[in-house]
């Protein structure tokens, strides 16, 4: 009876090694493994260029700013220039210091 059981065991371990899949099955699983990780290098190299892209626009955006910055600047300049020449009613004159007349004992106002 141990030899047909053992028999029996031999033979079951051959059939279900038997029933594993294919060369065909094996084939298409490291196709889909394949394709799996193409497609993750793909979305963080998406990923990157848009990142890129939001970085350079933010630069971008950040230097026209300077730049606007430096115009208005340079106009308020320019404008304060123009008053200073002219002398108009922007201009204030240059002020006078401030100094009370020296005023002796006895002497008062009148």
């Amino acid at each position: 009876m141990k030899k047909v059981l053992t028999l029996v065991a031999v033979a079951s371990m051959f059939t279900f090694v038997a029933c594993g899949p294919s060369a065909e099955q094996k084939a298409a699983a490291e196709k889909a493994k394949q394709d799996s990780i193409t497609a993750v290098e793909n979305a963080k190299a998406a990923e990157a260029k848009a990142k890129a892209t939001a970085d350079s626009t933010a630069a971008f955006a950040a230097a026209e700013a300077e730049k606007a910055k430096a115009a208005e600047a340079e106009k308020a300049a320019a404008e304060e220039a123009e008053k200073s020449k002219k002398g108009g009613k922007g201009a204030k004159p240059a002020a006078k210091p401030a100094t009370a007349p020296a005023v002796k004992a006895g002497q008062g106002r009148g």
